[in-house]
């Protein structure tokens, strides 16, 4: 099926490269099913992109993730590349958040949490009243739970710079029941966090899952594009690069449609046919996609919204640098009034980052806080966070390597009233049966939420396929 115009009844084409179309591609051809892989890059990986250049090692995407599922690394071992994989840097648990212009380190234990200048006293008695807080009755936004739970300085200078991190989001818009699921479940299910953290456990014990903090972070001694390059190698002449989809049309045969895909390569338009597509491309190129089909979804689809980021990758000698960086970076409070969201520590993480005697050093800005600085031009946001830096890293004089990226559109926000969003995701799958919705605007954003929802939908694709139509 890898050529124009075949068709076979048993064969799955996948939308879109990035990594949950990849992976959900390589879990179904290791079930001996026929996969096509359409992407309209040169290259696959999606924004799981590293660029090596002259000892420094730069990733415009995602700069390491936590191993959350067994999944990965079965994953990892099966593509034969465990001896890439590498662990970060033992004091990457800690981590920084600025408060009044200094960099104070995140309390993990008991005693640091009450030595911590990052909350004041009244604001650390607030959380002992958490437990004894019921239950809310609406949907709110994380901001409003946390607000809510554990009282506003908490939010100020826990919650607000970590929404930055993860979702480069603003706390005041995003769903806590969409788009931190597991926070809201404690509440739901526990009463409360306190509770739920130890009812939790025993569950994800039983799961095998590994709670965030204390998943093992990790990249590959190439940097994360590693992942995606092993996994096309696998998939081998299933991936056709540089190939735009413009539509996806399906054609009643018997019970079950087969859906005849249509796309550009080469300035030449092909058509494939098969009883399964999937959809892993961004919300915006799926609902072009799926227009003819469904405007209503596609319009829905649109609707998600995804801030811009742009990445600053700076290096800079040793002795520039006039403090230890013992940790894996820090996040930027929205009430600091700073121009960057924050730092990742990207040579102390993980070896071969930078040149010997050199430290490599990653800035976000923008995202849904300031969405306006990623129009700044080159020279631009490189003062904006050269003036950050310096002020909050005591680093001295100018960096000798910069590269900047940026994504127009970077992260899907799971914002408020996002049910609505999975709801009609779900009705589309529904009546158009055979069509699977894999992508990181639905069941989370991180890269282990792409490992365990690829999972799924290989899964819910091989009981399609067994299932009999007749």
């Amino acid at each position: 099926m890898q050529h124009a115009n075949s068709q076979m009844n048993n064969s799955v084409i996948v939308i879109g490269g990035g990594i949950s179309g990849l992976l959900t591609a390589y879990l179904l051809s290791k079930q001996n099913i026929d996969v096509t892989v359409l992407e309209k890059d040169s290259a696959v990986g999606g924004t799981m992109k590293t660029v090596p250049d002259n000892g420094w090692l730069i990733e415009t995407g995602p700069n390491s993730a936590l191993e959350t599922t067994p999944l990965i690394g079965e994953i990892i071992s099966s593509l034969g590349i465990e001896s890439q994989r590498i662990y970060a840097n033992e004091q990457s648990s800690k981590r920084y958040i600025v408060k009044n212009g200094t960099l104070l380190p995140v309390p993990m234990d008991p005693l640091s949490f009450i030595r911590t200048k990052l909350w004041s006293a009244g604001g650390k008695l607030r959380l002992l009243k958490e437990p004894f807080i019921g239950r809310g009755n609406s949907e709110e936004t994380i901001a409003q739970f946390v607000e809510r739970r554990l009282g506003k300085e908490f939010l100020d200078y826990a919650i607000n710079p970590f929404v930055a991190g993860v979702y480069a989001g603003n706390p005041e818009t995003l769903s806590v029941k969409h788009a931190f699921p597991k926070l809201y479940a404690l509440e739901e299910k526990y009463g409360g966090l306190i509770k739920g953290m130890i009812g939790s456990r025993r569950e994800r014990k039983a799961r095998k899952e590994i709670a965030k903090d204390r998943a093992k972070l990790f990249s590959f001694h190439d940097g994360m594009q590693s992942l995606p390059v092993n996994i096309s190698r696998a998939l081998g002449t299933a991936i056709i690069n540089e190939s735009t989809v413009e539509s996806v049309i399906p054609m009643k045969v018997g019970n079950r449609p087969i859906y005849t895909v249509t796309f550009i390569q080469n300035g030449e338009r092909l058509k494939l046919e098969a009883p399964v597509v999937v959809l892993s491309s961004p919300a915006d190129a799926t609902a072009s996609i799926i227009e003819k089909i469904d405007p209503e979804t596609a319009s829905v689809l649109r609707s998600i919204y995804y801030p811009p980021v742009a990445e600053v990758f700076l290096g800079f000698a040793d002795k520039q640098i006039n403090r230890n960086l013992d940790g894996f970076g820090f996040l930027v409070p929205a009430v600091e009034h700073k121009n960057i969201l924050g730092t990742i520590w990207s040579s102390s993480l993980f070896p071969n980052r930078a040149p010997r005697d050199h430290i490599a050093l990653t800035t976000f800005v923008g995202g849904s806080r300031q969405p306006e600085l990623t129009e700044f031009d080159d020279d631009e946001i490189l003062k904006i966070v050269l003036d950050d830096l310096q002020a909050l890293m005591q680093i001295e004089g100018k960096p000798v390597y910069q590269k900047i990226a940026r994504w127009k559109r970077a992260i899907p926000q799971y914002n408020l009233g996002y049910g609505k969003i999975l709801d009609k995701i779900t009705r589309f799958e529904d009546n158009f049966q055979g069509t699977f919705v894999a992508s990181n605007y639905r069941g989370g954003i991180a890269v282990g939420d792409c490992f365990m929802n690829s999972d799924k939908t290989c899964k819910k694709i091989v009981d399609y396929l067994n299932r009999d139509h007749s």
